[in-house]
This record gives structure tokens, C-alpha cells and sequence, in this order.
């Protein structure tokens, strides 16, 4: 591995190298070496706090479990976003309607967290309750090894963001979850801070609640479902001082922009949350047919065992188990 810098790390040993251009190897997901401060690991948190402040808007797709987030990661991107809506559909075959529970989104977000090695934004709900659950939640999260959480403001049942029947908590008690989680949050974990107010008291009071959970100590605001490019930039150019996040949903109330109009409007990350989910199940039904048509799968998937081999990291294992096998007393 002479001449190449910077590792990335996935449950417990050295998968991919990256060299000092940035490039790809062997069609691998590498990591920049920018994800270390000289010899010493940036933590995720850091890592995505330099996301953050670096140039335009940083793109965050989302994923739904282990294998979505490795993709990200072998994707090249530097984050991904554990999505709420994609984990219901994918664990409990359900919408974003609150049945999920912080135990059950804690364990997945440790899985994709091992299985991505880069930055997870996780979906963190309401908290799941009042500032004791959120306590409980945050420090789940930071046992996860997440580099950030997201709260929002919404009452119990929680919806998806772009449903329409939402309900949110006064903004005194979102105040005091957002204290809440710093304090449990430590540097360890950012705090992403979602207010849903816009749906349901109107843009104003979604910019005066963004404003506050600045003045609370959230690392980012969060103001969901903009309805136009015009709401975006108000939104923007009210709620400063703070790292703003855009939600990109396919079909959803705001509009589908890409990053480089985001960054011109002046968000810094910008999440897309239902892509993978979208793909992917559109790709099932597709082979589904297939399958019931023709009694096989299509003609493209042929080859495919490799590729998942390769996906999964086979190889990483095999040289570890090798190596590890080899100096022990025989």
C-alpha cells in the first residue's frame, strides 16, 4: 500500500485506501484523507462539521440499513442520512407514522454506522417522549457511534415531514429537548434540530422557531417543507448565524432542486431521504415481474454473486481471517 494516504476503517479492519488525489480503487468507496486531524482520527461528528463547513451544500443521500449505507459509502459520498421513513418501511413493512422505537433505530443506526464507515445523520423522531426520553434516546445514539441526531418538533404520533395531519409541541418544550440533547450529546454528536411549524402555524412561525432552536444550541436548523423556492430563500436569509439542512423528497411539498441550486440559496447539507427506498423498490417490483413472468430472473442480473461478494467486502474478511490465522500458535 506504498504511496497511499488515509484508511477507511469498517468493523474493526482496514477495508479500502484512498490515495492523495482522491480516487477510487478497484471500483471501491474510499475516504478522504481529510478525515484525519495530522495522525490523529477525526471523530464522526468532526467529520461531518467539516462537511458542513466546507464550500456549497453537501448532498446526503439516504439509506435504510447496513447495506444502503455501505452503498453510500462505496458510492464515494462523505455522510449519509439514516432515513425514518425508509427503517419503517424496511423493518416493519410500515409508513413514518411513530411506530418505530428509539431501542429499534438505535441498534440500526450502530449497524449502518459499522457497515458505512463514514459520518451517519440519524433520524432521531421526537425523542420519543418528554426530555427524560430524549436523554435516554441521545446517549443510545451516541453509543451507536452516529456523528449526528435529528428532533423535531412535531407531537406524538409523529408523521413524515411531508404528510399532511401534523401536529407540533410548543416551542418551549422543543427548547428543552434540544438543551436536553446537547447535554447528553456532548461533543460526541451533533444536534440537527427540525421544527414542522411551517405546515402548521405558516412560514413565519417556522422562522421564529428556527431562530430559537439556534438561540438553544442546535449545531443545525432544520425548517421542514418549504413549499417554494421563495419560502427557502426567506428561510435562509432570517435564519442565520446557523447551518441550514434542506429536505429533498421526490413527490414531496418542496421543490426538487439539485445541490448547486441549494447551495445558491444558501443551504449547507442537503438530505435525500427516499431515493435509495424509491429505487430500490421499484427495481424489486421490476424483477418480481420477471420472476412471475418468465420463471427467472432478467438477463442483467447474471453475474450477480460476485458483485455482492465484493459489495459486502468479502475479500477484506478473508485477508483478515488470513492474516490473523497465519501468526497464531499452531
Amino acid at each position: 500500500m506504498e504511496g497511499l494516504a488515509g484508511t477507511w476503517r469498517a468493523r474493526g479492519f482496514e477495508e479500502t485506501v484512498l490515495d492523495a488525489a482522491g480516487n477510487r480503487h478497484n471500483g471501491v468507496r474510499m475516504i478522504s484523507p481529510a478525515a484525519m486531524d495530522g495522525d490523529v482520527p477525526m471523530t464522526p461528528a468532526q467529520q461531518l462539521s467539516a462537511l458542513i463547513a466546507s464550500p456549497g451544500c453537501t448532498l446526503v443521500p439516504g439509506a435504510y440499513d447496513a447495506w444502503t449505507a455501505r452503498l453510500v459509502a462505496q458510492a464515494g459520498f462523505g455522510a449519509c442520512y439514516m432515513t425514518g421513513f425508509g427503517v419503517s418501511g424496511a423493518f416493519l413493512g410500515a409508513p413514518d407514522i411513530g411506530l418505530m422505537t428509539a431501542t429499534q433505530m438505535a441498534d440500526n443506526a450502530a449497524r449502518m454506522v459499522d457497515a458505512a464507515g463514514i459520518p451517519v445523520i440519524a433520524d432521531g423522531d421526537t425523542g420519543y417522549g418528554n426530555v427524560l426520553n430524549v436523554r435516554h434516546t441521545v446517549a443510545a445514539y451516541r453509543r451507536a457511534g452516529v456523528a449526528a441526531i435529528q428532533l423535531e418538533d412535531q407531537d406524538f404520533p409523529k408523521r413524515c415531514g411531508h404528510m399532511a395531519g401534523k401536529q407540533v409541541i410548543a416551542a418551549a418544550k422543543m427548547v428543552a429537548k434540544i438543551k436536553t440533547a446537547k447535554d447528553t450529546a456532548g461533543d460526541a454528536v451533533l444536534v440537527i434540530a427540525r421544527t414542522d411549524s411551517r405546515s402548521t402555524h405558516g412560514l413565519d412561525e417556522a422562522i421564529a422557531r428556527g431562530l430559537v432552536f439556534r438561540d438553544a444550541g442546535a449545531d443545525v436548523v432544520f425548517v421542514e417543507a418549504p413549499v417554494d423556492r421563495t419560502e427557502m430563500r426567506t428561510i435562509c436569509q432570517q435564519v442565520t448565524d446557523v447551518p441550514l439542512l434542506a429536505n429533498i423528497v421526490e413527490g414531496g411539498r418542496t421543490p426538487y432542486l439539485d445541490v448547486d441550486a441549494l447551495a445558491d440559496i444558501g443551504f449547507r447539507l442537503a438530505i435525500y431521504p427516499l431515493s435509495l427506498l424509491i429505487t430500490a423498490t421499484r427495481a424489486l417490483r421490476a424483477t418480481l415481474d420477471d420472476l412471475r413472468a418468465h420463471g427467472k430472473a432478467p438477463p442483467h442480473l447474471q453475474g450477480g454473486f460476485d458483485e455482492m461478494c465484493q459489495t459486502a467486502g468479502l475479500d477484506a474478511y478473508m485477508t483478515y481471517a488470513e492474516h490473523q490465522e497465519a501468526g497464531a500458535p499452531s
